[in-house]
């Protein structure tokens, strides 16, 4: 059942109400009117079944979401977060001054099941409609990829051995099945000679321990399958399957599983000094000159080439803005032609047929450095550096709410700014000497 939020004005007489004592002019409550909560809740209501308890309301889950990746929070760390600040409940339709959490940190993840991708698209289209006028001028979008990293421990052979004989042991005693050996000690012993395996005295033997473990994963696998019944099989297909390919896989195959419980996670290569390899998804972003608003975001399995990533890309952003771009800067990663539909390719490197078109061509290409701080930004302060969201789909809502974030985060720098504009021309018109501190502390 769908919960009802409360009416923000109605008065308490026992408790504080939020309105009496919070800053109308905060960016937070400016950017909640702006929002349009109620078709949200109708986009979103048929989501919900018409008995049972009553869920919690559909604004105050959609606030926490999007204050959870514009403030770069946890599920578990926004909680205490929302208690301390009235502005946060506020923007997620509260009345009175709360002093409990809303709700249990669990609830978001069941709400990001629910809504699914569709949902988490019609936020960000609401994102992009917001800026208004801003992004209807605009014909020209910048593209560019990077990397969704996921909350992986770095891939190696030894670990993802060690993960498998613990899984066995954990499945055999989960169904009661009494394996020939658990070879819990034996790990321990082989792991110690893991230890300074780059030693010229040490590799051998560290060499060896490797193989013995990649044995010993086989041999508990076997066995597991050897003692498991029909129905046990059919649940823990999925599983085996897994292990037995990471057993198999070798070091210069394709696709290899690099985690079990994430194994649609690839190894990118990006080329960066610092990091010669990441493991996640590769994310393409399409973003607005000028107005650094992206109005594109596609998550992409495996490692495609950039040039694969373009038209999805680029069809993605007309169909979330309804807009024809008649330009798209790209960078020399790209080896695409210089039409896409109706859409013309800017790429540094090739020739003009004139000094003007020339120009014209070095100033686009200057715009297209723009995006990468974007990317930088979206990362560190929305949630992008790292996925901690589960699977394929949670790759998808992670970046999608990344990208949402942003949006908002822009909208909100540009609600403050307004204001700091309107109060300093009001002073003008007044005639009044500008007291700064006042208008700062907004």
């Amino acid at each position: 059942m769908i919960g009802k939020s409360p009416n923000q004005n109605q008065l308490n007489l026992f408790k504080p109400v939020l309105k009496q004592f919070i800053n109308p002019s905060h960016p937070l409550v400016l950017l909640a009117e702006r929002i349009p909560w109620s078709e949200l809740e109708k986009d979103f209501s048929p989501l919900y079944s018409n008995t049972g308890t009553p869920a919690k309301p559909i604004r105050l889950m959609i606030g926490l979401l999007l204050l959870k990746q514009m403030y770069n929070l946890g599920d578990e760390t926004l909680m205490p977060e929302w208690v301390r600040d009235p502005y946060f409940q506020y923007f997620c339709g509260e009345v009175e001054f709360q002093w409990r959490p809303p709700c249990d940190p669990s609830d978001l993840v069941h709400f990001r099941k629910r809504i699914g991708t569709e949902g988490v698209e019609k936020l960000f289209k609401l994102s992009i409609d917001l800026h208004g006028e801003t992004i209807k001028r605009q014909r020209e979008v910048i593209v560019d990829t990077t990397v969704q990293e996921k909350n992986i421990t770095f891939p190696t052979d030894v670990k993802l051995y060690c993960k498998i004989i613990g899984k066995c042991n954990k499945i055999a005693k989960t169904e009661g099945i009494v394996l020939r050996q658990s070879y819990r000690r034996t790990v321990k012993t082989l792991l110690l000679l893991q230890r300074f395996a780059h030693h010229p005295k040490r590799k051998k033997e560290a060499d060896r321990s490797k193989r013995k473990l990649k044995t010993l994963a086989g041999r508990i696998v076997r066995d597991l399958e050897r003692k498991f019944v029909e129905d046990q099989m059919q649940r823990y297909r999925q599983e085996l399957l897994i292990f037995k390919a990471v057993i198999a896989q070798q070091r210069f195959d394709r696709d290899k599983i690099y985690s079990i419980h994430e194994p649609e996670t690839s190894c990118i290569a990006k080329g960066k000094a610092h990091k010669q390899y990441e493991f996640g998804s590769k994310v393409s972003l399409a973003m607005l000159p000028k107005s650094n608003i992206i109005v594109g975001v596609l998550n992409f399995k495996g490692n495609p080439n950039d040039t694969i990533t373009l038209k999805p890309t680029l069809d993605y952003a007309k169909k979330i803005t309804g807009m024809k771009f008649d330009y798209a800067i790209v960078d020399r990663g790209y080896k695409v032609k210089r039409m896409i539909d109706e859409t013309e390719i800017v790429i540094p490197g090739r020739k003009e047929n004139s000094v003007y078109l020339q120009n014209r061509k070095r100033k686009k290409c200057r715009s297209r450095a723009a995006i990468e701080p974007i990317i930088g930004h979206i990362k560190s302060d929305c949630r992008m550096a790292k996925n901690y969201l589960k699977g394929r789909i949670g790759d998808e809502i992670n970046s999608l709410m990344a990208a949402t974030a942003f949006n908002f985060r822009k909208l909100l720098s540009k609600i403050e700014k307004d204001f700091i504009l309107f109060i300093f021309n009001l002073t003008v018109k007044s005639s009044k000497p500008l007291n700064f501190s006042v208008i700062l502390s907004y």
